[in-house]
Order: structure tokens, then sequence, then C-alpha cells
């Protein structure tokens, strides 16, 4: 049986100030629409507060006061400094080689400007994967499907999503497709309460494609701007499950050719490597247009944002830097590694936005 959960007109209107851009999102950012006016205090917290506590940071930091002179050694531990911060053997390499070569060339007056162009290298890496979700204004309802694995966020992320959108001014529908998990249904619910967003779900155990089906359905006779489907957590290992996304994108074409619009798919930034093998397993699946990067705050390596650029080049839409609505941030690579990296070795900055 087909449900509709929509909070209750008495309830309190969502903070109109919760999901505004970042300070140093581009200007000509591809999330249109009215956009908020100030920062919530949230949001005021600087990349570097959230990151700060990084094992790149530290092991950075660590390496260069062990070792300050420019050689080889030097190198060495640098290139086992990215390695174990999950950048990858591959971008790890590269960068080292980089470094290597200038440094052969003598154009680093010190450890302070080896340390700049690693931090420009880093840049450079990811500046290719920075956007943002692109809604199609021309296409409505625009469909988002969210995957992953178990344990990646990706509810929440729905949540946090759609509480970004409908601050821009958009109208969203949501579509509890993982039925699996009597928990996830009620986790979308609440946040649909939470931000005046509808919610369509079916009863436990359901056919996660019906569900996502007629939720496309009630969007379209709504005339709702964007609807963002959840689905079951599963392995990128469980053939079955795997093969259920296929199925999902093939009844969503029935009513929709282009369904769905994006793919996002939802990584934990804590897994490391493995993050690699989750990436390829549903690109091939499903066909994945973005990535969502969690839990990246605290100590967190980080490091898995570089040897995702470098592997797949698929724009990274969002990173999840806390628990709160306001801490999925549009993917910034100056803020991310200008918080990740110390700046110089020897003295203090402030900022970091």
């Amino acid at each position: 049986m087909l449900k509709f959960w929509k909070k209750k007109p008495a309830d309190e209107a969502p903070d109109a100030q919760g999901a505004g851009l970042e300070p140093q999102a581009p200007q000509d950012s591809a999330e249109s629409g009215p956009q908020p006016s100030a920062l919530s205090p949230a949001e005021k917290r600087s990349w570097r507060d959230r990151l700060a506590g990084s094992v790149l940071n530290r092991d950075i930091r660590t390496l260069f006061a062990r070792n300050p002179q420019l050689d080889e050694a030097l190198l060495d531990e640098l290139e086992t400094a990215l390695i174990s911060a999950d950048v990858g053997i591959a971008a790890s390499t590269a960068l080292v080689e980089d470094l290597r070569k200038r440094m052969a060339k003598r154009e680093f007056a010190d450890a302070d400007a080896l340390l700049a162009a690693l931090r420009s290298d880093l840049v450079a890496l990811l500046a290719p994967v920075a956007e943002p979700i692109r809604v199609d204004t021309a296409v409505r309802p625009y469909v988002i499907l969210m995957v992953g694995v178990n344990g990646v966020g990706k509810t929440t992320t729905i949540g946090k999503i759609a509480r970004r959108l409908q601050t821009q001014g958009r109208s969203v529908l949501l579509a509890a497709g993982d039925t699996f998990r009597a928990a996830a249904v009620e986790q979308l619910k609440t946040w649909g309460e939470r931000n005046d967003v509808p919610v369509i779900a079916q009863g436990p155990g359901a056919d996660s494609a019906s569900v996502i089906f007629d939720a496309l359905q009630s969007a379209q006779s709504r005339d709702v701007d964007v609807l963002i489907a959840d689905t079951a957590g599963r392995l990128h290992t469980q053939t079955g499950l795997m093969d259920e996304l296929t199925k999902i994108r093939r009844v969503l074409t029935k009513l929709d050719a282009n369904a769905p619009h994006e793919v996002l798919l939802v990584i934990d930034g804590t897994t490391g490597q493995n993050a690699i093998n989750q990436t390829r397993q549903f690109r091939a699946a499903i066909g994945v247009t973005g990535l969502v990067v969690t839990k990246l705050d605290g100590t967190a390596k980080g490091g898995v944002v570089f040897a995702l650029a470098k592997e797949f080049g698929l724009p990274i839409r969002y990173v999840g830097l806390g628990e709160t609505a306001e801490d999925l941030r549009i993917f910034n690579p100056v803020a991310f590694v200008d918080a990740l990296l110390p700046a110089d070795l020897g003295r203090s900055e402030s900022g970091g936005g």
C-alpha cells in the first residue's frame, strides 16, 4: 500500500539559513536558485576546524619536523605518508615524482617551498572533479538516485541534500526505496517531517523498484522539482542486490527515458582503498554520475578523495564534515587541501574558510 508522509502544517518551518553555500564556493555555482544570505554558526566553522585532526595533517607535520632537509629520504617518507593516508599508490607516486624532478632542478629553497608545491599539486588533482549537482530546471522532476554500501550515511545524506535544495526554493519529494531496513524508512520520514518534505513509502519488504516507480509517478503528478530516491545499502560484491539497481533504472525509464538523471554514490571517507572497489562496481552496475564522501571530519585520513579523483575523475558533489545538515558541504579543493596540509612549517595562521 502506498503511503505518503508530509509534515503537519502546525510544525515549525526549517531554518532558511540552514544550507547556504560555503564561503569559498565558486561564484557561478551550479546550484542555482535563491540562496540564503547568511551563514549559520555551524557553517562559520572553517574546513580547517573540521579537518585539522586528520591523519594526513598530523603525519605531514611530524614528517617535516623530523626531517626538514630536502633529500631523497624526505621524499621517500613523504610518499609513505601519502599512501598511509589513503591517497593511493598511483596518485602518491605521481605527486612525489613531480616533486623529485623539481627538487633536482633546485626549484625549492626550503621545506616550506616544497610543501607549497605539494599543496598546489593536490589542488590541481582535485580541481577537475569539484562540481556540485546541476539540477536541470528543464527536467521535472529531476531524479536523483542514491546508492552505496551499508553504513556510509546514505539516508542521512539524502535528508541533508533535500534540505539544501529546499532552501534554494526547489520542491522536493523523497522515495523510501530502502525497504530492507525498517529503520531507514523511519529515518527518512524523520528528515521529511523536520524539513516539510513529503516521503513516499510502502510496507516493509516491498519491492524497491516499485516504491521508487510510485514515487516518480507522484512527483510527476505533483509537478515536483526534484525526486531523491533512497536504496538499500548493499555490498558491491552482492550480485543480486547490485542487479536490483539495474532493475530500478529499467523501471524508471518507463516513466522517463532519461531517469535517473543523477546517480550519487555515497562513500565513507574512512574506508580507505576499499572505496575504489566500491566505486568501480557501482559504476559498472548503475552508471554513477557523482560522489558524496562522508565522515571526513575528526581523525579521518581523507586521502581517499585524491585516490578517487585520480582513478575515476568522477565529480565530487559534496563532502560530509560532521553530523548536522550544514556539515554537508559543496566540495572545495582549495579549502580541503588547506585544511589537510599545513601552509608552512613554522608559522601560525588563521582563517581557512
